[in-house]
């Protein structure tokens, strides 16, 4: 049986790692904001890569998905990481707490900590309680969020955002070492923008860097992995991967199934890089047809709206004069408040769009986005 493949990228993890204290070319000393689409990478990244990395320079590494349980606020996710990390360090201690109906600890002897209230009215902050890890620990604490941009959709998360932010000014601000590193992904550039667009968002300043996609040597690495498992030693092209992983969207997991499905439908040797070619353009194929056959049926209205949350995106704002002159050039009329705040609520229903918990609106998925510009390189009048 053939190992399992994997593809480590540790020069970048420890230059991400570099930038995070400081000492690389890229300064991500107030956080590290990686933006990349679903599905490519960035999630198998932080954990097989990243996280190795950084334990590896002695750092205690806490890691969330905040698309792990939609139905929980994203902010009840960063706070059980915390907390639950405080109880694996407590160990024992705690475990005798419990076993006479505590929940309190005393760190240090420094606060009683309910780990329980964290975050909630009368309880520790977020950032109380970070702090107190980083002294239980004693080493430099590093929280990676994956899907960070979620945080936003709600007022808890975005107030947790705001505790992550105290929590590093607190444990960086006038030390040797930094206490507190952040890690934050997101799967569309322009949802994650808005952390640290504006003067009043949480990170403000903080600069969104582009998570470079598999390259190359990914490609040739699988290659190299799928030759032996054939009897015949029949070689995969590379350069036919290489073609099915562009159409894919260079998304390591549609690449494997379009290889078992060519592999499944394999009639002789010489068929088998067309056959995978083929497959990547009929799912690509089918991608789009979804996206055009959800665009036609929207009304002009909220086609408008969409149109504009495209051309505008990140500095969209619904009823800007930019947005208002954007929806007139697509349907030929002004439209007025009801009608841009009822396009807005459709349009989030149907999941195309997301909107942060301040009011800013960005796509749902980069790849609708993508096609729409393709398909509508200038606005055009509806109906004509």
């Amino acid at each position: 049986m053939a190992d399992i493949f994997t593809y480590r990228r540790t020069a970048l993890a420890a230059s991400y790692c570099d930038a995070l204290e400081g000492r690389g070319i890229l300064d991500a000393t107030s956080g590290l904001f990686l933006a990349a689409p679903r599905r490519t990478g960035k999630s198998t990244f932080l954990r097989e890569d990243m996280v190795p990395e950084m334990r590896a320079r002695g750092w205690q590494t806490l890691y969330v998905d905040l698309w792990s349980d939609r139905s929980r606020d994203p902010a009840e996710l960063i706070i059980a990481v915390v907390r639950d990390t405080l109880a694996q360090l407590d160990g024992p201690v705690l475990k005798a707490a419990k076993s006479v109906g505590l929940d309190k600890l005393n760190v240090l002897g420094a606060l009683s900590l309910d780990l329980s209230k964290i975050g909630q009215p009368g309880g520790a902050t977020l950032s109380d309680a970070l702090e107190r890890l980083h002294a239980k620990s004693g080493k430099p604490l590093v929280l990676l969020v994956d899907e960070a941009q979620h945080a936003l959709s709600t007022e808890a998360g975005t107030r947790a955002m705001f505790a992550l932010k105290a929590a590093r000014d607190r444990l960086n601000q006038g030390r040797a070492v930094r206490g507190l590193h952040l890690v934050m992904t997101g799967s569309n550039r322009d949802k994650l923008t808005h952390l640290v667009l504006r003067r009043s968002e949480p990170f403000y300043g903080a600069g969104v860097t582009r998570f470079p996609l598999l390259d190359r040597g990914f490609v040739e690495a699988y290659a190299e992995w799928l030759k032996p498992q054939f009897a015949d030693g029949k070689a995969f092209s590379a350069d036919t991967l290489e073609r099915a992983f562009t159409l894919v969207g260079r998304r390591p997991e549609m690449l494997k199934r379009v290889v078992g499905e060519a592999v499944a439908d394999w009639g002789g040797a010489q068929a088998l890089d067309a056959l995978i070619e083929r497959n990547a353009q009929l799912i690509q194929h089918r991608a789009w047809q979804e996206f055009a056959s959800t665009y036609n049926a929207l009304p002009d209205a909220q086609k408008a709206v969409l149109d504009a949350i495209a051309r505008l995106s990140p500095d969209y704002t619904p009823f800007a004069e930019a947005a208002l002159s954007a929806y007139q050039a697509v349907v030929g009329k002004p439209l007025n408040n009801s009608a841009i705040q009822g396009a807005l609520d459709a349009l989030r229903d149907k999941e195309l769009i997301w909107r942060a918990g301040r009011g800013d609106y960005a796509f749902e998925d980069d790849g609708l986005r993508a096609w729409y510009l393709e398909q509508h390189p200038q606005p055009q009048l509806l109906g004509t």
